[in-house]
Parts: C-alpha cells; structure tokens; sequence
C-alpha cells in the first residue's frame, strides 16, 4: 500500500477542477488496473465539484506503476470555464507519491471500534467495521471507514497516524517547515509527466 497526493497547491479555481479532474481519471486507470484506490482526505475547492487537494492510498499489484505514472506535474490545457476571456490556458497541479510508513508505535495508539457513519447501505449500518485510532501522547485522532474489516481500517489509521507525525517533525524546524511550504505551495510548470487536453481531459 502507498500513498498518493493530487493537489492544486496555491493555484486558482481551474487548477482546483484540475484536481477533480484527475482524480477520475485516476480512478478509471486504477479500476482498469485491478487497484484497489481509497480516498483518505480531501478538502475541497472553491466552486463546487472542485478539490484543491485530496489524498488517496493505493494497493494492488500495479499500484506502484500506477502512482510511477501520475508522480510529478500533472498539465491541463483548456481555456477557463470560469473566466472565458482569461488569456491562460495551461494549468498544473502537482501529484507526490509517499511510501506507506513502517508504524512502530502500535503501543501508544488506543482504537476504539465503532458503527460506520453516512451513506453505505446496510453493511455499513449493521457492521462495528469504523475504527477510530488516537495517538495518545499528541492527541491526534482519525476515523476510518472505507473498509469492511477493521483490521484494513486499523491499517490505514496507523498509516494517517504516522504521515501527521511526520508532518509535524518536519514543521518542528524552521528550516524544514519553510521547505514544506515551498514545495507545498509551488508546483514545477517543465517537464509535466501527465498533459491532458480540453474540458473532457483527453491524455494527450
């Protein structure tokens, strides 16, 4: 299982649609390619069916080639469905691929099972498979439901657990909070690995 991140990181609306965009575009290469995808995050956009980032893990045997094709800047040309006299045409987002953590801290963790919440039909209302996993000496918390055992779902809790740990052991350093920000906040416009065309976002 790895991690994979589509964001728009500081760019416009088109970019954010950019991102919504490819997420379905990914979604019907993983299906094609018999990987499993799951959705873990996302925050959404400023118009409505756009993302300004969304993270997802991927699992399968073609899940690395998978993420190996989206990895880097991701080109989308269009002319703005926003703003139809803008002159800008070109649109990048940015797609980081992170390797599934090695958890060690399993003994500082407490999980708690839990029905499932929302939409899902009865298997959700009827099955404790939700797991909520709380990392006792920082009070991060997370709740997991996209799987139907809990066991996958304690596995991705302790994989969000770990990437957030991470995150605030780089953002503990000056000087390695201000390099996260700048790769968060810029995506590289050469060399994109992905060029998709058009509003229907044809591969190009």
């Amino acid at each position: 299982m790895l991690l994979l991140q589509i964001s728009s990181a500081q760019g416009p609306a088109e970019c954010q649609l950019a991102v919504a965009k490819a997420l379905r575009q990914l979604l019907h290469e993983a299906q094609a390619a018999a990987v499993v995808v799951n959705v873990l995050e996302q925050e959404a956009g400023e118009y409505g069916g756009t993302l300004r980032s969304v993270l997802l893990s991927l699992s399968g045997d073609e899940a690395e080639a998978l993420a190996q094709r989206w990895t880097g800047t991701v080109q989308w040309t269009c002319l703005s469905p926003y703003r139809p006299k803008h002159a800008r045409k070109n649109w990048f987002i940015g797609v980081s691929r992170f390797a599934a953590p090695t958890v060690q801290f399993e003994g500082e963790i407490r999980f708690e099972a839990m029905r499932a919440s929302g939409p899902g039909g009865q298997h959700v209302n009827t099955t404790d498979s939700a797991i909520r996993a709380t990392h006792l000496a920082t009070g991060i918390s997370v709740k997991v439901q996209t799987e139907r055992s809990q066991h996958a779902n304690k596995k991705l809790a302790l994989l969000l657990i770990a990437r957030r740990l991470a995150q605030l052991a780089e953002e503990a350093s000056v000087g390695q909070r201000a390099e996260r920000r700048l790769a968060h906040h810029q995506v590289a416009r050469g060399d994109p690995v992905r060029v998709f065309v058009g509003a229907d976002f044809r591969a190009r």
